[in-house]
């Protein structure tokens, strides 16, 4: 494992598409028994060097009913995302994750990782790489089928205060996917 994160540490493979350079992010160890596989590091992530470190990771953690203690704990959960470096801005928030990084790293990190026991796929670009033609037509539809990515895949929108409104609106989120979220993380986190 330390020889596969020190080549990503190193990677310059998209460098010149990188409007800040590369810097990969991630935080996982061979004993990770959660993986969490999001977008790719926003800005304040990029500059602090720790995944999740914005108001996302708040949410997210809240979601999964955890300190950042645990959290941050690679022994318990890895954080893998499908970009490892801040792809830069766009007209309306981050680019998209860099497409190098899933082919290139994933495959190599996961034959690492043997005791991985979830997945948690945290928006639409790790659902479509993971998922391909099982997922469903759009992202509330798969998240709404949840439990037919159980046991391997836990589905869940990204976590950004953006996606409040769509919270709102889908109200069942809260009330069905988020109870089971927090009961399988806590059971595996014991």
């Amino acid at each position: 494992m330390e020889e596969v994160l020190n080549k990503i540490k190193h990677c310059t493979e998209c460098a010149n598409n990188l409007t800040l350079g590369p810097n990969p992010v991630l935080s996982v160890h061979p004993d990770s028994r959660i993986i969490i596989i999001g977008q790719a590091p926003g800005l304040a992530v990029h500059n602090t060097n720790i995944p999740w470190n914005d108001k996302s990771g708040n949410n997210l953690r809240k979601w999964m009913g955890i300190s950042a203690q645990q959290f941050y704990d690679t022994h318990q959960v890895g954080i893998i995302p499908m970009g490892f470096c801040y792809p830069g801005k766009g007209k309306t928030g981050d680019l998209p994750p860099r497409k190098e990084c899933a082919p290139l790293w994933h495959q190599l990190l996961f034959d690492q990782l043997k005791q991985v026991e979830l997945v948690l796929l945290v928006g639409k670009y790790a659902q479509d790489y993971y998922l391909k033609e099982s997922k469903c037509k759009n992202l509330t539809e798969t998240v709404q089928n949840f439990r037919a990515y159980l046991p391997e895949y836990f589905v869940l929108p990204h976590p950004s205060p953006r996606n409040n409104i769509w919270q709102a609106k889908n109200e069942w989120f809260k009330e069905d996917v988020l109870p089971e979220l927090k009961f399988l993380v806590n059971q595996l986190l014991k």
